[in-house]
């Protein structure tokens, strides 16, 4: 972000001329066709958004610098095309990320139409339809497109590559340079301005993540105290012994650790502290119970995946969701019934702005949330392919919510692949269907594709 006002200040001065040479251009034989494809990659490296000379009646080149500063200031690889309606549509996407070679979410606005694709270690296919069907009534290209990137901003993981901060002062002419530090030099208040009001954007985020996480923690700290009084233990009762007063006690001050925990919570972060104590103190209540009963003493497991207030799992269970890969998971002894009869797990779904969505895909916030639960090695293999496994891998994931949850694999959206990418990510019937998007089903399918959860 720190290059940012730099960014814009050399486009201003390029802006004018670039003006001069598109209106030039749209006189001269051949203008109305179609850009070839290698240009549009090669202006995607160099800036988040590019607008066709035939499509500037679609989005203005202010709206589009606008959406690009917006981009860029948030550090995400996030990449916008808008093209005429008659651009060529076979395999636009595949091919579109084939020629950038840049890891990332790509949304293409053609003509009145709009989708998106992205590959599955940024953001996955759920996501991606979430964020595509979100703003199919959004109005105009730039409600749309402004819309679409607020909501890509805040759920797409990795950084930005570096070749727009690369690109931006690399050979620009000299007498534009000192222009550039003059203004430079008359405006530190505005950059000044523009920090302050970056980072308190920023914190407002935070804050709303916090505030979504505290009515599911709430809800897992109830359910604690619940079982607390089901369990109905008086230290004083016959039969008790030493070994069970310390579980009862071990359990009792890992509920109001718990509490206090939430109630100091700041950030999301802060949240991972508490969903530990809350499985702590779970186990103490399985031990405590145990003992109760004459059973042997439960092994130290990490809770149900499906829904931690299941309490400690007694298995792992192979299980495959819908549409991606197998996995072993930790289970209770309800959901491994469940599953060994062919039904679903009773899955833990929180609200979104999408309606109901299990944890795995409701946003970056709960990966402290399940951290506390599951620990650091154990994470990654449970999330893979989930919307909240890709956002976790990004590099820039620990500094808004933390680190040390095992290894992601050291992802950064971003990164310059090249052609070695899943092509299934940006594939799914794109454009087929006589010009539609997703084969003909627009705004239903965006980002339906392979390599998701």
């Amino acid at each position: 972000m720190k290059d940012a006002l730099t960014r814009t200040l050399v486009r201003l001065l390029i802006v004018p001329v670039a003006s001069v040479l598109a209106v030039l251009m749209a006189g001269a034989p051949g203008a109305q066709a179609a850009t070839d494809l290698s240009v549009v990659a090669r202006e995607l490296r160099e800036s988040p958004v590019y607008v066709d000379p035939g499509a500037r009646d679609i989005l203005a080149p202010s709206d589009a610098q606008a959406l690009a500063d917006k981009i860029e200031d948030a550090d995400k690889p996030v990449f916008v095309a808008v093209l005429p309606a008659g651009y060529p549509t076979q395999d636009l996407f595949r091919n579109l990320r084939t020629e950038t070679g840049v890891t990332g979410l790509y949304g293409i606005r053609l003509g009145d139409a709009f989708d998106a694709r992205a590959d599955s270690s940024v953001l996955s296919r759920d996501g991606v339809r979430n964020l595509v069907t979100a703003v199919q009534g959004a109005g105009d290209a730039k409600a749309q497109l402004n819309d679409f990137v607020d909501d890509a901003l805040r759920n797409t993981g990795g950084s930005a590559p570096s070749s727009w901060s690369e690109g931006s002062g690399g050979n620009a002419p000299v007498g534009g340079l000192i222009t550039v530090g003059a203004v430079l030099a008359a405006g530190g208040v505005g950059a000044y301005t523009l920090v302050r009001r970056n980072r308190r954007r920023h914190e407002e985020e935070q804050r709303a993540a916090l505030e979504k996480l505290r009515v599911v923690v709430d809800e897992d700290i109830t359910a604690f105290g619940e079982e607390l009084d089901r369990l109905d233990f008086h230290p004083s009762e016959s039969g008790a012994d030493d070994a069970m007063r310390a579980d009862y006690e071990h359990a009792l001050d890992a509920y109001e650790q718990s509490k206090s925990y939430m109630a100091q919570a700041r950030k999301p972060e802060d949240v991972r502290a508490v969903t530990q104590a809350v499985e702590d103190g779970r186990f103490s209540l399985a031990r405590l119970a145990a003992r109760r009963e004459g059973r042997p003493l439960p092994e130290r497991r990490p809770p149900c995946f499906f829904d931690p207030r299941h309490g400690p799992s007694v298995t792992d269970a192979t299980w495959t969701p819908p549409g991606g890969a197998t996995r072993e998971v930790p289970v209770c002894a309800a959901d491994r019934t469940r599953l060994a009869d062919g039904l679903d797990p009773a899955v833990r779904e929180v609200d979104t702005d999408y309606g109901r969505r299990p944890y795995w895909d409701a946003g970056p916030a709960y990966g402290p949330w399940a951290g506390g639960y599951f620990g650091g090695g154990l994470l990654p293999g449970l999330l893979v392919g989930t919307m909240l496994g890709g956002m976790m891998a990004g590099p820039g994931y620990a500094t808004d919510y933390g680190a040390g949850y095992g290894d992601f694999g050291g992802y950064a959206g971003g990164d310059v692949s090249g052609a070695d990418f899943d092509g299934g990510d940006f594939g799914g019937g794109d454009f087929g269907g006589g010009g539609g998007f997703g084969g003909g089903d627009f705004g239903g399918g965006g980002g339906d594709f392979g390599g998701g959860f």
